[in-house]
């Protein structure tokens, strides 16, 4: 009986509140940006993307929540523009590679320098960990030790293995975000 309550509830806030979020999703050249936004936005995955030069940006509607996702390229080059499209986000999706054991350090090193910056403070950080449907990939626990996610006390912080390609923990990973986002009524 509560379930149907809360289902109704929902429905009511839905008729009178539009939701709102920006997300900017970040990390190094091929981790999974792209894909994770197409698959947010259409559900469909495709094998041949072609890697992101500077920016994308997309709006997608998710129920009543709209969400502008700001996909930005992972090249050493573009790096210096992450804190630029990160300000005033709602959540920062950090996207790894969890099967790309040698790039896991580059990895961290990247998201604690972007993490350093005060335009940034408080904003949620989503981290999430691509590819798990490789048999090499980090599991979420390995993948928080490897990424030190426990020394970031400064803001809300979740991490999750998922695979774009599988469309696995997909679900959980909008539930995160839409939780995260702002009413607008």
């Amino acid at each position: 009986m509560m379930g149907l309550w809360d289902t109704f509830l929902n429905w009511i806030r839905s008729l009178f509140f539009k939701q709102e979020m920006e997300l900017s999703l970040i990390g190094l050249q091929n981790a999974g940006k792209t894909s994770l936004v197409n698959v947010i936005a259409t559900g469909g995955y495709d094998e041949d993307m072609i890697p992101t030069v500077g920016f994308n940006m997309r709006k997608v509607t998710k129920g009543n929540v709209t969400i502008k996702l700001w996909d930005l390229g992972g090249q050493p080059r573009f790096r210096s523009m992450w804190e630029r499209y990160c300000r005033g986000v709602s959540a920062i999706v950090y996207v790894v590679d969890a099967a790309d054991h040698d790039n896991i350090k580059t990895s961290k090193d990247e998201l604690y320098e972007l993490l350093s910056k005060p335009s940034l403070a408080g904003i949620p950080l989503l981290v999430l960990g691509n590819k798990n449907d490789k048999p090499e990939a980090l599991s979420t626990g390995a993948l928080i030790d490897a990424l030190d996610l426990r020394l970031i006390t400064d803001r809300e912080i979740a991490c999750y293995t998922i695979s774009c390609k599988n469309a696995t923990n997909i679900d959980i990973t909008l539930d995160w975000l839409v939780k995260h986002s702002k009413s607008k009524s």
